[in-house]
Formats: structure tokens, sequence, C-alpha cells
């Protein structure tokens, strides 16, 4: 593909603007800088900022800014982190109250520094969202812990309405890809939360050299998981040193992807170019109740 050799974005995937540059946004980006914290929307320089903050929805990165890891896809900053900041869930949960939040998104960095990983510091951070917004909505998109079932416990006790974990991408290119994490272990992670009763999440990203054929295969292996909710967005690379994109999926593969994974089972598909783990996430915590039925 042309475009593809050039460098350029196909014609269909052309990017938001970063940001709607209104007052709303601009008070939004003082308080955070104020409080001193980390959100995904800014940090992965998502490209439906703006959209996700005009509906009420932000995802805070927690446990800082630096990860332990190096996946290649990843614009993230890697190092060697900070000390957890104990005071952050609270700065968390009173920005989630006077950012006007109705549905918040916590994530994080690999914190591999950690003895279990930051599960303790992730359970107290809900804990104390869930105190201060008793009425907010929240979806937690956590690391793999190492596949450690006590250290995900410690988030499926603390109750957020979705757990969602990313494969990011398929069986085949996961060593290459994902640093230190591995397919099985983000499979067992997906199944414990299911099995929980929680709605579990999960997505992958395309145009990293994977085939339509692994693409089902993901999606087969995530439903037999028991994986609620799945997203497919295209990969963009994020600087010049990340892996480079291998292809541009079409919106009519997209939308073909979405029909397959509705058909196999997942209550929810967000399948398009542009989106990202978070993108509409404040719909699906619709399949709570569906999520206690069948538990």
């Amino acid at each position: 593909m042309e475009e593809l050799k050039k460098g350029r974005l196909p014609g269909w995937l052309k990017l938001k603007s970063r940001l709607d540059q209104d007052e709303t946004h601009q008070n939004i980006r003082r308080l955070l800088k104020e409080r001193n914290l980390n959100t995904i929307c800014i940090a992965g320089n998502c490209p439906n900022i703006g959209e996700c903050w005009s509906a009420g929805t932000a995802t805070f990165m927690i446990l800082g800014d630096i990860c332990t890891r190096a996946c290649k896809f990843c614009g993230v900053a890697t190092g060697k982190p900070l000390p957890p900041d104990y005071g952050e869930p609270i700065r968390v949960a009173e920005s989630i109250r006077q950012m006007g939040i109705k549905h918040a998104v916590i994530t994080s960095v690999d914190r591999d520094d950690l003895a279990d990983r930051g599960a303790g510091f992730w359970a107290t951070t809900i804990k104390t969202i869930r105190e201060i917004n008793p009425t907010v909505t929240m979806e937690t998109l956590i690391p793999d812990f190492d596949g450690n079932a006590e250290w995900i416990n410690q988030v499926i006790d603390s109750a957020p309405d979705v757990i969602s974990h990313n494969m990011e991408t398929v069986r085949r290119l996961t060593p290459h890809i994902r640093t230190k994490a591995r397919y099985e272990t983000s499979l067992s992670v997906i199944r414990q939360i299911s099995d929980s009763g929680i709605v579990s999440k999960s997505g992958i990203m395309l145009g990293l050299g994977e085939t339509r054929e692994e693409i089902l295969e993901t999606m087969d292996d995530l439903v037999q998981a028991g994986c609620q909710v799945f997203t497919i967005g295209q990969y963009l690379q994020p600087t010049r040193d990340h892996l480079a994109v291998s292809e541009w999926v079409t919106p009519g593969e997209y939308q073909d992807y979405e029909k397959i994974g509705l058909n196999k089972g997942f209550r929810f598909v967000e399948s398009q170019p542009l989106v990202r783990s978070s993108y509409h996430a404040e719909k699906h915590i619709s399949s709570k109740d569906a999520a206690k039925d069948s538990f």
C-alpha cells in the first residue's frame, strides 16, 4: 500500500484533534497538573480524548508514568519508576468528583519492581474512589500481575464494575511484541476475572503482522475464557523507535470483525480503526447484569 511505504496515514484514518481546546478541557488539564496525576488519555496520545472527556469518561494512570516493561508498541516511558505515591489514591478520587466524571477507567504501568506488582495499591485506589464517589461506575484496565491469582483477587475483591486486561496481539506475535508478558498468562487473567462474576474485557491491535486466522483464533480463546467485551483498533507507531505498522486495516474489515465477534459470543465488540481500550467504556457497564445472571 502506497501510504504504508511513504509512512502516511490512509485516507480513512484521519486523527481527530488531540483535544478540543475549550475551557472545560483546559480546566481538566490544569486540575490534573495541579494534582500531579497521570492519564493514559494524555500519556498514550489517545485520538479520542476529546470525545471521551466530553462524555464524562476519563482514564487515570496510577503508580506513576514510568513502566518497568518495554513493549514495542507502547508509547509510555520505560525505566526505573519512583516509589508509589500513597497520596495518589485520594487525589484521583477527589479529581473524579471535581471533574464530574460519571465513568472512571483506572489503569497503570507495569510495576515489576514491587513485591506484589502493585496489587495492594490498586485495591486501595479502587476502594478510595468508591468511598468518595459512590455513584461513579468504574472499569479497571490491569496489568497481568505475573498471573498471580492472589494479587488479581485483590482487584476483584475491590469490586470494580468491569475488569479489563488486554491481550494486545495474537499468540504468535506476543513474544516479539510484549516484554515479559505471555499469551497464556493473559488468558488466565481473563478467565479468573470471568469466573469471579465481574464483567471481563480485553482487546487487541491490528497492523502488527497478524493474520485473519490468528485474529479469529484469539477471539475464540477469549470467548472460551469467558470474556464479554472485546475491542479492536489500529496500531499506530508512537515514535520512529517503536515497531513499524505492517498494515492499514480498512474500515470494512473492522466492521466484519465486529460482526464475527458478536456471532462468536461477545456481548460488546468495539471495532474501528481509532478504537482504544477505554473507547465507549461507559456503555460496557451494561454487561454487568448479564455477568451476574451467568455466574
